[in-house]
């Protein structure tokens, strides 16, 4: 799992059926103290994140496994948490 920042939405009107009804974020990689990497990419959203929001996302196979997406769909990248606080030490 990795963290990043929601930074905007995608509206979609044509795309794969197996997407219809998913949401889908603009999310920017951050690292554990908050601070960008500029690495940005589309992720699907099935949490109810929204801008601003610090998640917990992951890539590749992991991705289709989240709950409310078929497993046969095209997602390369997923959010499967929404962050309270993150502490480090040091």
């Amino acid at each position: 799992m990795r963290l990043a920042k929601v930074i905007g939405n995608v509206v979609a009107t044509q795309k794969e059926n197996s997407l219809t009804g998913l949401t889908l974020l603009v999310i920017e990689e951050i690292d554990p103290r908050t601070k960008t990497t500029k690495d940005c990419l589309v992720c699907v959203d099935t949490l109810g994140a929204g801008v601003g929001d610090i998640v917990l996302w992951v890539r590749g196979g992991a991705a289709r496994f989240v709950s409310d997406i078929d497993r046969y769909a095209p997602v390369d990248a997923a959010i499967v948490g929404i962050v309270d606080s993150v502490d480090v030490n040091a």
